[in-house]
């Protein structure tokens, strides 16, 4: 794999690491954004990016249900009604997911898990039970599949007799490099998807399973946003481009000029569409909680007030609305406390200003 890390220095490494360096500031931003932050709202993203990540990741490989069509089925699932392909494929990818986001920590990046989760995300599939958790036996190609039924052959990929060997050279390489940290996690996690996908180790599900991996791999480093914004739903949005580079990239596969810079910035491009998705999110969320927030016709009152000035006292708002002070003091620690307003300054010079994003 390191022969394929040699990028051209001079005109790679600047966009790799202004990619890096900018994924990392939001992380950092967001380990502490994340902690007050309304439960509710982190709970309605979360609950979006699944739907999402489940539909989009499903799409990629021919499902056509859409993401309202998911949402039902996994809010009323019923395994003993998961007669069609597309609804036993989705229910095995949210029980994988929702593994993955409970016990990331405890999963190790190993052939046995590896065999597990693809055993699970096949698990209600009548047509996998064969070779659930099992290496392939033929021959595969990674196929774009697109609505309507048509289908276009990307590259064909590692041979059967070779998938052990070269799976455990992968999962060798990848734990051993998250480990001495000398190549940036973020890379050696674009790195392991690109090879996966090319060694395409299942005989159906490999294209789901990377991606499932590539959650793991960002929740086991640390990457905790992407809990709530789809990693699969960016994907499936740049399918063509996702496509493209690894088609490129593949192109040279097995000699020395297999190089994966292309696939790198397109991995990383990817993340930090995450990250502008999410931004966006969070500012429609917050917007949405001040206006919809289940709060009594006084403290909405309160809040429309924000609309007009940025920045209040308490004698602004009392002057305005002349509510009982007392009453007032206790309004204001409760939206306060909601993370619908921000306490600024201290004594006399207090005031308040909405909470942004």
């Amino acid at each position: 794999m390191d022969n394929k890390l040699c990028f051209d220095l001079l005109s790679e490494l600047p966009v790799i690491n202004s990619a890096l360096r900018n994924i990392d500031e939001f992380n950092k931003t967001w380990l502490s954004l994340e902690r007050i932050k309304q439960e509710r709202i982190l709970k309605e993203l979360k609950s979006l990016s699944t739907i999402q990540s489940i539909g989009s990741s499903t799409r990629i490989e021919g499902s056509e249900l859409s993401d309202e069509e998911v949402k039902n089925l996994i809010e009323n699932l019923n395994i003993n009604q998961l007669t069609s392909r597309d609804t036993q494929e989705i229910a095995g990818y949210n029980e994988v997911l929702e593994l993955i986001f409970e016990n990331h920590k405890h999963i190790l990046i190993s052939e046995s898990y590896i065999r597990q989760l693809h055993g699970l995300l096949l698990k209600y599939s009548d047509k996998d039970t064969r070779h659930k958790g099992c290496y392939k036996s033929l021959s595969n190609k990674v196929v774009a599949k697109y609505l309507g039924g048509s289908e276009k052959i990307i590259f064909n990929t590692t041979e059967p007799y070779l998938v052990e060997t070269e799976i455990q050279t992968l999962l060798e390489w990848t734990n051993k490099n998250l480990s001495k940290k000398e190549i940036h996690p973020l890379i050696v996690i674009a790195a392991f998807v690109y090879e996966f996908l090319s060694i395409h180790p299942f005989q159906d599900g490999s294209g789901r399973l990377s991606r499932l991996l590539t959650s793991l791999l960002l929740l086991k480093k640390e990457y905790f946003f992407i809990r709530y914004i789809s990693f699969e739903y960016v994907i499936e949005a740049r399918k063509k481009e996702y496509y493209q580079n690894l088609m490129e990239c593949q192109k040279n596969r097995y000699s020395k000029n297999e190089n994966i810079a292309r696939w790198v910035i397109f991995f990383l491009d990817c993340v930090e569409d995450m990250i502008f998705r999410l931004q966006a999110k969070l500012n429609d969320a917050q917007i949405n909680a001040h206006n919809n927030f289940d709060i009594n016709a006084r403290q909405k009152k309160i809040m429309a007030l924000f609309n007009e000035d940025s920045a209040l006292s308490i004698s602004d708002i009392w002057t305005k609305l002349n509510i009982n002070r007392d009453t007032l003091k206790k309004d204001l620690a409760f939206l306060v406390r909601e993370n619908c307003i921000e306490r600024k300054g201290s004594g006399r010079g207090t005031w308040y200003e909405i909470t942004k994003s």
